[in-house]
């Protein structure tokens, strides 16, 4: 089985998307629309990587990745942040946070797949 991806995503053009690029890939992929519980739906779910939306209804991209960075079982995990804002002020806070790529909306499939690949790639090496 491929790796597992958690896409924590809104908008359904998008989850659609993304799922059915990442999927064609090999890739096993859930996702998951409510940043409310999006933390503790990571830490159930255990993937190889996160796609993580920054504007999420109940909280932000933001706040969910610094819960992540601050748990143990999550401080490592890859996040990719995608944001339909491309702006440097949303680029620092996702680095503050501690992302490990940010990519602005409207991205190519391959741009994501590259991506993805890249940071399962460089998480597995350092494991």
């Amino acid at each position: 089985m491929g790796k597992h991806v958690l896409l924590v995503e809104d908008e359904l053009n998008i989850i659609e998307a993304i799922r059915f690029l990442l999927t064609r890939e090999g890739f096993q992929v859930d996702t998951h629309s409510n940043g409310t519980d999006a933390s503790e739906t990571v830490r159930a779910l255990k993937p190889d990587l996160v796609v993580l939306d920054v504007m999420l209804p109940g909280k932000s991209g933001f706040d969910i990745l610094e819960e992540l960075r601050g748990h143990e079982q999550t401080a490592d995990l890859p996040v990719l942040m995608l944001t339909a804002r491309g702006q440097s002020r949303d680029r620092e806070m996702a680095e503050k946070a501690g992302v490990s790529r940010f990519m602005t909306k409207p991205f190519s499939n391959a741009e994501v797949l590259t991506a993805v690949r890249d940071l399962l790639y460089v998480h597995q090496k350092k494991g």
